[in-house]
């Protein structure tokens, strides 16, 4: 499966954006989704993920209750909304995807390219 990221940009501090991932290639909703983030001189950590029929999300501490997951398999495409964001949430994120939940958590075998987000204070 093919992954491609979107929605990046600048935001304020408190402000909101969505990430877009677009599906292509394989039956995306065979597959659970994940979000991965990495700021700059830091490690490549997880953020969020969402179980192939969308009954199931998973969180890193440091977004519940901000960001939130989902998905629409009519239109290939997995969301991630980010709400009241902070200039710690500044980083590139990246979409991932793959059959096995463990390994969507983990060490999924999809990746897309990444999208910026910057939040400025």
């Amino acid at each position: 499966v093919q992954l491609q990221a979107s929605g990046g940009g600048l935001v304020q501090a408190g402000g909101s954006l969505r990430l877009s991932c677009a599906a292509s290639g394989r039956t995306f909703s065979s597959y659970g989704m994940g979000w991965f983030r990495q700021a700059p001189g830091k490690e490549r950590e997880f953020v969020a993920a969402i179980s192939w029929s969308g009954g199931s999300t998973y969180y890193a501490d440091f977004v519940k209750g901000r960001f939130t997951i989902s998905r629409d398999n009519a239109k290939n495409t997995g969301y991630l909304q980010m709400n009241s964001l902070k200039p710690e949430d500044t980083a590139v994120y990246y979409c991932a995807a793959d059959v096995d939940m463990t390994r969507v958590v983990r060490t999924p075998d999809y990746w897309g390219q990444g999208t910026q987000v910057t939040v400025s204070s």
